[in-house]
């Protein structure tokens, strides 16, 4: 029996008399603690011995000679886990591994800082995996420079010290300014939502043009299932994008807010007989009654366009109802949600929060959102979350929101300014009135479950005024960016250039609902004698 496995016998040995005689029954709250991080301790660097014993063995014949067909099945029979717990083990071992040069000389880990970590105690498997998990995602398109950075920054985290913001801008900067504190005196320990928490962000900062394929992947894994009726009730399944789940948090939170008043109760209105808002037969009904002429607004679709049928007939007007959609079922339902929480979110009886309506709140850095439009990358983030999100995203939730600049100096605000960029109720309505659904030829949702989007940026000088909005459904509003579709207004009448798959003349056509509408007189007048 070789030293190492007499010191290890030892060590199970202290821990049997641990266990023995109900010592543990006795303790109090206070020495329960302190056994609890005491077996942590153990626990991480058994961790450790498990992963260096693997990790400095041959990775081929290791698992042979002891009669497995790979490490995976070894890990399983020797320490007693099950597949995926073998598998951890098995990814830490690769980035931790230390390759032999041709002289015979180990070479440098992976993650060498992070690997001193593990050796030290001060971090598991899992908190291994979660620090390195965010990185090794874009770890090609980083520098050495930026692995190296990473592995100290996380290295050092684990370790209980703080982190500052590096700016990569400033060559002047103190490389060893990012360990924060005071030198040998390290903070409270990270849990492992810590460390995957702060390798996103380093992952973020060091590769900010990484977030568009993320998102790219999110937009195409979102989706939500209703199942069948089953013992009273539906199942719901399904995939959030980061923006629509925190709205919907926020909407859950505004209702369930104690100190707010609750959800409207349910109840039945009726309209008195004498709205306006009474049906078309009930109203002509009711002008034959008052004796007098009756003014038909042609409202019907064939009769609405005139010269639909004539010469100037424009057939991408005619609204066939077969654009290309290429969403899947549950993705639709999924944008169908995202509109309906916006609505609600908007809704005079939504209970307020904090004093205010649930509205959704993205950051992002003015620079960033600045080089959106050129392409420049970056990222954004929604507070409570710490979703990670590209610019773009932030863009599209300020062209129907706010922007809020706050000036900060050296981590202080100095400084907080409003731009006022929301179309009032008013001009929604009057909007509304004129384009009656979504902008986009072949989409029907209705202009009142839209965004009004600013067709020239508000950014770029353009007004919130009813000439510049346009209704656009979540998720044209979305993707109106990548979709090939175009917008403009022409004396305050929009106007849409579509992909060349559905328009190949690439012609600036007018929606047929937004056509100016002509009056009608009726060739017949109903009088009552």
């Amino acid at each position: 029996m070789n030293s190492t496995a007499e010191l290890l016998d030892r060590v199970i040995a202290d821990l049997d008399r641990v266990l023995s005689d109900d010592a543990l029954a006795g303790l109090t709250d206070a020495e329960r603690i302190t056994v609890l991080q005491g077996a942590g301790a153990v626990f991480r660097r058994a961790e450790a011995v498990i992963v260096e014993t693997v990790a400095t063995g041959d990775p081929g014949d290791f698992p042979h000679s002891a009669g497995c067909r790979g490490l995976n099945e070894l890990l399983q029979r020797t320490v007693r886990v099950d597949v995926r717990g073998a598998s951890r083990v098995d990814r830490v071992v690769d980035l931790v591994r230390r390759p032999v040069s041709l002289a015979g000389e180990r070479m440098p880990a992976r993650w060498s800082e992070l690997r001193l970590a593990l050796l030290d105690g001060v971090v598991g498997v899992a908190g291994f995996l979660a620090a390195t998990g965010p990185i090794e995602k874009v770890w090609d398109r980083l520098t050495v420079d930026q692995r190296l950075a990473a592995d100290v920054a996380l290295a050092g985290c684990a370790r209980g010290h703080g982190l500052v913001a590096h700016d990569d801008e400033d060559p002047d900067a103190d490389p060893d300014s990012e360990l924060g504190g005071d030198e040998g005196a390290p903070g409270p320990a990270p849990t492992v939502q810590d460390l995957t928490a702060l390798a996103e962000d380093l992952a973020s900062m060091f590769d900010p043009d990484g977030e568009e394929p993320k998102d790219e992947d999110s937009k195409r894994r979102r989706g939500i299932t209703i199942g069948r009726l089953k013992d009273g009730v539906h199942a719901i399944r399904g995939y959030l994008t980061p923006e629509v789940a925190a709205q919907l948090q926020l909407i859950i939170d505004a209702i369930l807010n104690p100190k707010g008043d609750g959800p409207p109760m349910p109840g039945v209105f009726f309209a008195p007989s004498d709205s306006s808002d009474m049906g078309s037969a009930s109203a002509a009904a009711a002008a034959a009654d008052a004796d007098a002429d009756v003014d038909v607004d042609v409202d019907a679709d064939a009769d609405a366009y005139a010269g639909a049928g004539g010469d100037d007939a424009d057939p991408f007007n005619s609204d066939p109802r077969c654009v290309l959609d290429d969403r899947t079922a549950s993705q639709k339902r999924h944008d169908a949600l995202a509109m309906l929480f916006a609505i609600a979110a908007r809704h005079n009886d939504m209970p307020t929060l904090g004093g205010a309506a649930p509205v959704l709140v993205v950051n992002v850095d003015a620079k960033d959102l600045a080089g959106e439009a050129g392409g420049n990358g970056g990222w954004a983030t929604i507070p409570g979350s710490g979703a990670h999100l590209p610019v773009s995203v932030a863009a599209h939730v300020g062209c129907a929101g706010t922007i809020q600049r706050v000036l900060m100096d050296e981590g202080r605000i100095i400084g907080i300014t409003t731009t006022d960029r929301v179309f009032t109720v008013h001009q929604r309505r009057a909007i509304v009135a004129r384009d009656k659904e979504c902008l986009i030829p072949g989409c029907h949702v209705p202009a009142s479950w839209c965004e009004i989007h600013h067709v020239v940026e508000h950014a770029r000088g353009g007004p919130t005024h009813t000439d510049n909005g346009v209704p656009l459904c979540w998720w044209h509003h979305r993707s109106l960016g990548s979709s090939g579709w175009e917008i403009r207004m022409d004396d305050g009448v929009p106007q849409v250039r579509g992909p060349r798959w559905w328009d190949p003349e690439q012609r600036w056509r007018t929606p047929r609902l937004s056509l100016p509408r002509k009056r009608h007189r009726s060739p017949t007048l109903a009088r009552v004698g």
